[in-house]
């Protein structure tokens, strides 16, 4: 965050003081003199460093390396070391001291720590600086995983703070967790961090939605706990009868992920019932663990029905982040659906903890060390990485899948590969050169496509052939970070390989002009576009650009190429700066303060906003400005690769405009009558012009129907979707995203 000059008042120092002493209360249990030595030295070059700063909030900067140092160890299960290099995290980025500072203080394992939390160097020029810083941290983790952990409480306690900065820099950190941070935290099973983030997420792009949300789970929450106790009694008395140590009880889901089962079951939130889930947790010592699992599964599907596709076994097969539990849902009181997860007290903590639990746990389990599988998995991308971040990263995020399946080997090894995952992605997973030469897959001994999505238990044979080599069309099949990180380096060799010839032709060429080479494959890779230098020798490789013409606009100068300066003629209506209008009637959208008709701006049409949407605005590579509303499905992708490009937008209230909305409406088909009554509660009771409309019934007494209407704001829009849930026939009405 910006920083503000000042020193510290005797009010501030006690503000501080007091967040450091829970700070060493939370961390005591874990340290020794040294640690205790090392911390103090700490805290003092921290407050030292930070002693004039200030955050965008008004506190005093040092606040804020204490929190993060207490959430790392509070809520992420770290250790004193890692409350060292948090308390130093900022130090190196925005003050005095350098690293070599923190070498001679500290020793070289929290001096590297602390390199991977600093961010890169401003002085360089990247094409999306989010992606490279991302993939700075990413690099550290195969070298000491602390660096993400501490990353993690770092953007916690920033996200919880976000309240201060502007609407459009909020989206960005937004999008950026989103995007990276409440995967990773997920992967690392940091279950909390990851819901927290994603509440925290909704309430800055919806805040309207999470407040709703927020709102009616508060008022339901004393109807909530009678039904739990109730739900609680037979399994409670059974347990106890059983003679074992257990605790049980309901927790609430989060705001965001109750969110996303009203959109994809597409019902009101009355309706959703699973909006908490009862957790038994059995304290047994670790042989006995599986056993009492399946003994508390018996217990509660004895007292209720369960449904059987429902059942989760992550106690026989953990997942791929350490997570072992049994999930079942079963059929409560009142015939409510209840999720029941069930677990020991050991899965309970690296549930909650993740990775730093996993270490406290390590070879106590019986089950393989799945995080260095995957640890595996991103140092073999870190081999190997992309010379675009935004492709490293992408391959990197593939990597953080929600949902997995297990496909089986012919020896009858079970490989965890993410939902969605095909028969290709199978074989690059189990080798880089089974993956080359992957002729054909077998599938449950038939022959299958290579894009065939697999399933778990399938069971999987790859049949290679040395000729075999990856084509482009592989990039289309493979889901898997690992086999498109691959894919790409085999096509770009390839593409090197075939380039050769291009280069070998435009030396010649700047050899008969006397021009520089590497001036002048520079000059020609700016002026063109071209991503790289092998790019352009490809293109020139394959024909599919002339050197000649490519050399057209160029003079040679000096042995340089030089660009032929040709005069840009003024656009019609184009205006100098002095003749720039000042805001006006017809001005509908601000940028940065200023009308956006000093742009060349549309509103975006992959979510078409509608004024009283939030929104922003976002500077496209070659088509000018685009409008974007905040929950527009592309948004976190955009802001959190080009935040750079972002800026702030906001509506300037009229009611001579319009704007397209589109709606999906469902209900009970009644025949041609249907059409007519929303055609008419839509044109002729509200006024609305109707752009299009079309509506699909079938055989089963289901219709749906979209619309594209030409609304005036938001207000406007909702009062149609209330006015059309009146219909009897209409059961659901929905804005299209």
């Amino acid at each position: 965050m910006p920083l503000v000059a000042t020193t510290y008042s005797e009010k501030d120092m006690r503000l501080i003081e007091t967040a450091y002493h829970h700070l060493l209360e939370t961390v005591e249990p874990k340290m020794d003199d040294e640690d205790r030595a090392m911390m103090q030295k700490a805290y003092e070059m921290a407050l030292d460093g930070h002693s004039r700063q200030r955050r965008k909030t008004g506190e005093p900067y040092m606040l804020h390396p204490i929190e993060v140092a207490r959430i790392s160890i509070e809520e992420i299960g770290l250790g004193p070391t890692a409350a060292i290099c948090a308390l130093l995290h900022d130090v190196v980025e925005d003050t005095e001291y350098t690293l070599d500072d923190i070498t001679e203080a500290f020793g070289k394992k929290v001096s590297i720590i602390v390199d991977g939390l600093t961010k890169l160097d401003g002085t360089r020029t990247f094409e999306s600086p989010q992606a490279e810083n991302f993939r700075k941290v990413i690099s550290t983790l195969v070298i000491d995983v602390r660096v993400v952990l501490i990353k993690m409480a770092d953007r916690m306690h920033n996200m919880r703070t976000l309240g201060a900065m502007p609407r459009h820099k909020q989206l960005k950190v937004a999008a950026e967790t989103s995007f990276i941070y409440a995967p990773l935290a997920h992967r690392l099973g940091l279950y909390n961090i990851r819901s927290e983030f994603q509440d925290l997420c909704l309430k800055i792009t919806e805040p309207d939605v999470y407040q709703e949300i927020a709102e009616k789970v508060q008022a339901t929450e004393s109807g909530r706990t009678r039904y739990i106790n109730e739900f609680l009694k037979p399994i409670k008395k059974q347990l106890d009868e059983a003679g074992v140590a257990y605790r049980c009880f309901g927790r609430v889901k989060s705001v965001a992920s109750i969110y996303n089962k009203i959109k994809t079951k597409k019902v009101p939130f009355e309706e959703v019932y699973d909006i908490f889930a009862v957790r038994v947790i059995m304290d047994v010592e670790q042989k006995k663990e599986k056993q009492a699992c399946w003994l508390a599964y018996s217990i509660v599907t004895d007292a209720y029905k369960p449904i059987p596709e429902r059942l989760k076994d992550w106690v026989t097969v953990p997942k791929s982040n350490a997570y072992e539990s049994l999930h079942t849902t079963v059929i409560g009181p009142e015939g409510r659906f209840v999720e029941v997860q069930i677990r020991t007290e050991r899965m309970d903590e690296i549930a909650e903890k993740g990775f730093a639990a996993h270490w406290k746990y390590k070879g106590v389990s019986n089950q393989p060390d799945v995080y260095e599988k995957w640890l595996d998995q991103v140092r073999e991308l870190m081999e190997n990485p992309s010379s675009d971040a935004l492709e490293f990263i992408s391959d990197f995020k593939n990597n953080l899948y929600a949902q997995e399946i297990f496909a089986v080997t012919p020896a009858g090894d079970l490989i965890n590969l993410p939902k969605g995952a095909t028969a290709l992605d199978f074989a690059f997973h189990i080798h880089t050169d089974i993956g080359y030469h992957c002729k054909a897959v077998k599938v449950n001994n038939k022959i299958v496509p290579m894009g065939y999505k697999l399933s778990t238990g399938d069971k999987v044979e790859v049949i290679t052939d040395k000729r075999q080599k990856p084509n482009e069309s592989w990039l289309k099949i493979v889901v898997t970070g690992k086999a498109r990180s691959k894919v790409r380096s085999a096509m770009k060799e390839e593409r090197r390989k075939k380039g050769i010839f291009g280069k070998e032709a435009i030396q010649r060429k700047f050899n008969n002009l006397k021009v520089n080479f590497d001036q002048g494959v520079e000059a020609l890779v700016k002026h063109y576009g071209f991503r790289s230098h092998a790019d352009l020798y490809y293109a020139l490789a394959k024909e599919e650009v002339v050197l000649n013409d490519l050399l057209k606009p160029f003079e040679v100068k000096m042995h340089k190429l030089v660009e032929i300066p040709v005069e840009k003629p003024k656009q019609e209506g184009e205006k100098t700066a002095a003749e720039k209008p000042k805001i006006s009637a017809k001005t509908k959208i601000l940028v940065n303060g200023e009308p956006a008709e000093l742009y060349h701006y549309k509103l975006a049409n992959c979510c078409n906003p509608v004024q009283g949407d939030n929104i922003f605005a976002f500077l496209t590579s070659s088509d000018g400005l685009k409008i974007h509303r905040s929950s527009c499905p592309n948004a976190t992708n955009l802001l959190a690769k080009y935040g750079y490009r972002v800026m702030k937008a906001e509506w300037v209230i009229s009611g001579d405009s319009t704007f397209v909305a589109e709606l999906k409406i469902i209900g009970v088909d009644e025949g041609v009558g249907v059409m007519q009554q929303i055609m008419n509660t839509i044109s002729s009771e509200m006024g609305i012009n109707i752009r299009s409309f079309n509506i699909q019934g079938g055989d089963e007494g289901y219709f749906e129907g979209k619309t594209s209407l030409m609304v005036i704001n938001t207000n406007q829009l909702n009062q149609i979707i209330k006015s059309l849930l009146k219909l009897e026939a209409v059961s659901d009405v929905m804005r299209i995203k």
